[in-house]
């Protein structure tokens, strides 16, 4: 299976989310995280994001009688390559964005079925906003948020530190006919 339908799917696409910024988890771990999610579920995904080396068993150990495995993530192999993008077609666009929003979506709702979920105080976003751009503002843009954010995809676990999902959403906004002209 290639990286694209490895993580074409919502369930995978949570399980690569837990594990980025260098966790390592068990399966009971993700299944506590992913509640609703079925244990067998999670178990079919793992294995088949490992068979296709997204993921690997970073250790193993005895618990007891039964074998418990930590999962890592590999980083290079969980994103879609530039090249592969360029490839896609509209309806593997539309695939992939509706992928990635019901994982999104499944993400929220486990963030607000949290007992101490506290969306204005942590602080949740999702706003829209419409912005006229010139090719040049559209580019020097990404350019900055880019800047802004590739550093801080480095960073791990540590004391202090939450996780958070950042998810830009960007595309031009379909022209009415008058503005076509």
């Amino acid at each position: 299976m290639d990286p694209l339908e490895l993580l074409g799917h919502p369930v995978r696409l949570r399980i690569v989310h837990a594990l980025r910024g260098g966790h390592l988890l068990t399966t009971a771990q993700l299944c506590a995280r992913i509640r609703d999610v079925s244990k067998a579920t999670v178990y079919r995904h793992l294995e088949l994001l490992t068979a296709g080396d997204v993921l690997e068993v970073a250790d193993e150990r005895r618990v007891r009688g039964a074998v418990e495995r930590r999962y890592r993530l590999h980083q290079e192999r969980a994103t879609i390559s530039a090249e592969t993008a360029a490839a896609l077609t509209p309806d593997d666009h539309r695939r992939g964005f509706a992928v990635a929003m019901t994982a999104l979506l499944a993400e929220f709702n486990a963030y607000l079925d949290q007992e101490h979920a506290a969306p204005a105080k942590d602080p949740v976003g999702y706003r829209q906003h419409a912005v006229w751009l010139s090719e040049d503002e559209l580019l020097t843009m990404v350019g900055e948020l880019r800047r802004a954010i590739a550093p801080l995809l480095a960073n791990g676990p540590a004391p202090g530190r939450s996780q958070y999902l950042l998810s830009p959403i960007l595309f031009p906004v379909a022209e009415t006919p008058a503005e076509a002209e």
